[in-house]
């Protein structure tokens, strides 16, 4: 996985990006009827209901806008929110304030959302042993925030990106020539790079956990679209030898039967492709 320090400039990549489309040459439209030394405050105000995510993010943004800007936190990330609650005040240049909002509107509202619906998958598993886990299907250009978002939730995150674990999938294993040749030019490729990576492949059906299994090696076995009796047969003859995870069109009516086949993750999309942004506003108060 990602180091905190690799996180954090990706998170700082992702606020100079977004500031730099947003704003461009400048917030006309502040700069025309606002005076520069105008000062004023505002408040985040909830409109929806939910767990709130994405607060220390908007302290980011704000403070890359403007170091002066004060900021009043009233609930912290993962807090449950209702209509009419509010988050945070903060104050200080009405323009710079009114620069940063639509930046921190944006992503909280959809790391919110994620958040939300993690914690509903999170509350589904209570009682079994099973973590649930994001993918990669995120938003290009702010992964960073959207991870951020399910660990807030009470998920964990996957690999974060192509580097840092090797994931065996169908295409590779079919481009490779099999599963036996993937998994040992994976072995070869990571003596001859150096690199310490952790190896998950990809099962179809239960002969090819078997093959995996043979080969050795393997951290994590992804059962994918696998039913609930094949999940329970694999994870049976996986036993203690590596991590098991089930993957393949979970969802809230599904997940906790496969949990109950006893794996160690579920992964799922959704928790970042198919979410509905929570309602906040910021309100000059």
């Amino acid at each position: 996985m990602i180091t905190q320090d690799q996180f954090q400039k990706e998170i700082a990549l992702i606020i100079a990006n977004a500031i730099r489309e947003d704003v461009g040459d400048g917030d006309h439209s502040s700069l025309a009827c606002i005076p520069p030394e105008t000062t004023g405050k505002a408040k985040l105000l909830v409109k929806d209901e939910g767990v709130i995510a994405g607060i220390d993010f908007a302290k980011q943004v704000f403070d890359h806008v403007d170091p002066n800007l004060k900021i009043e936190v009233l609930v912290e990330d993962g807090a449950s929110v209702a209509y009419g609650d509010i988050v945070f005040y903060v104050s200080g240049s009405s323009q710079s304030i009114l620069k940063a909002e639509r930046l921190v509107l944006n992503a909280m509202q959809r790391m919110s959302a994620i958040a939300t619906k993690t914690k509903s998958y999170v509350q589904l598993l209570d009682g079994t042993d099973t973590k649930i886990l994001d993918t990669r299907k995120t938003t290009p250009g702010i992964r960073a925030l959207e991870k951020w978002a399910v660990k807030i939730g009470g998920g964990e995150n996957h690999r974060f990106a192509l580097y840092d674990m090797i994931m065996l999938k169908d295409n590779h294993i079919d481009f490779a020539g099999g599963i036996t040749q993937a998994i040992e030019k994976t072995r070869q490729y990571l003596i001859k790079t150096g690199k310490n990576l952790k190896i998950i492949v990809e099962a179809r059906n239960l002969e090819e956990v078997e093959e995996i299994l043979q080969s050795g090696g393997v951290y994590r076995i992804l059962l994918d679209n696998f039913n609930y009796e094949d999940t329970k047969k694999a994870v049976a003859l996986i036993g203690e030898r590596c991590l098991t995870e089930s993957s393949g069109g979970i969802n809230e009516n599904t997940i906790r039967h496969y949990a109950e086949c006893g794996v160690d993750y579920i992964s799922s999309g959704a928790l970042t492709h198919s979410v509905h942004n929570m309602d906040l506003s910021l309100k000059a108060v």
